[in-house]
């Protein structure tokens, strides 16, 4: 059965609600029409026209099929669009935002899988906030952004999000990373270490809701643009943070610790305006999603602060009475 060409003929019908007209418009015969919709209508197991009086009309299950039906050929029309600029190599430039958190390893496999899947596509890669992709998707200034959410914008579309656990980041030296998890409310009294709330306003209200619903108010809220300042202002006890355990691995001193409950999660996921989008828009998205997924697995397991320190002892400790 071809679905594709019936949906067609079905939302021709469903927007003339005359099979004489419908026809005329599609250049086919009515008859050939109508049993294209009866077969449709076989297949479904329901009746998609009320056809009991002398107007055509949609039943309740024709009123659901026609919105579903315009998305599936809307998709299969962009996907032909996109296979065809793929042929002809003319797929241009894709203007793509990435937070400015994104590893150099998550970026490299981005890149290499957009260059496998989509090939003859020319990815103009920015690092922007938020904050700055949803103003410049708006401008049309950006065709698809790597957004945090949640994220209040009804003009555009949003592919699978990807959640990461976030933890507490703390100074190896801080009693509290003797535990093996915390709660949020361990942390009172502490300052919070957090980007401005200008990168992602939704993010940061959201971290901050979370945090006083578990009964941690910070003390004090220090902004952090980039994770290098974030951690410094940690190591030098001006606050604790929430990273994935990915952020810290390779600063020996600091050390992260799961959140009872698992409260805080990041989500992340592609947006591109819905008017309008870039062919390849919506394939990003999928493959972002593929992709940070990929960088995300399940938090390792560590051990307590107080094991064997991950740099190397210069100095023995001095022991009484050894003369030294």
């Amino acid at each position: 059965m071809d679905l594709v060409r019936h949906l067609h003929y079905f939302v021709t019908v469903a927007e003339e609600l005359h099979f004489g007209r419908a026809a005329e418009r599609l250049g086919i015969a009515q008859p050939p029409l109508s049993q294209s919709i009866q077969r449709l209508e076989r297949e479904f197991g329901v009746e998609l026209f009320d056809r009991s009086r002398r107007q055509v009309d949609l039943t309740p299950a024709g009123r659901l099929l026609l919105d579903e039906a315009r998305a599936l050929l809307a998709g299969a029309q962009r996907m032909r669009t996109l296979m065809r600029m793929v042929r002809d190599g003319t797929l241009g430039t894709l203007r793509a935002g990435v937070p400015p958190e994104t590893s150099a390893g998550t970026l490299q496999a981005l890149l290499r899988r957009l260059a496998d899947q989509v090939p003859g596509l020319d990815v103009d890669l920015q690092e922007l906030t938020t904050a700055e992709q949803v103003r410049m998707l708006a401008d049309a200034r950006l065709d698809v952004g790597l957004l945090h959410h949640p994220v209040d914008a009804a003009d555009l579309r949003f592919g699978p999000a990807v959640r990461i656990r976030l933890g507490a980041v703390l100074p190896r030296t801080s009693p509290l990373a003797r535990g093996t998890e915390l709660a949020l409310a361990d942390l009172a009294g502490h300052d919070l270490v957090l980007p401005p709330r200008a990168t992602a306003p939704g993010w940061y209200d959201h971290v901050l809701d979370v945090c006083r619903g578990h009964g941690f108010t910070p003390a004090r809220i220090r902004h952090a643009s980039n994770r290098e300042f974030l951690l410094g202002l940690v190591l030098a006890g001006h606050g604790v943070a929430f990273e994935p355990e990915s952020a810290v691995r390779r600063e020996p001193r600091v050390v992260w610790r799961p959140l009872a409950g698992h409260p805080l999660h990041r989500a992340t996921s592609a947006a591109w305006p819905a008017q309008s989008p870039h062919p390849a828009a919506e394939q990003l998205a999928e493959i972002a999603a593929a992709t940070l997924g990929a960088e995300a697995p399940e938090p390792a397991a560590f051990q307590p602060a107080d094991t064997a320190r991950p740099w190397s002892v210069v100095f023995a400790p001095h022991t009484a009475g050894t003369g030294r």
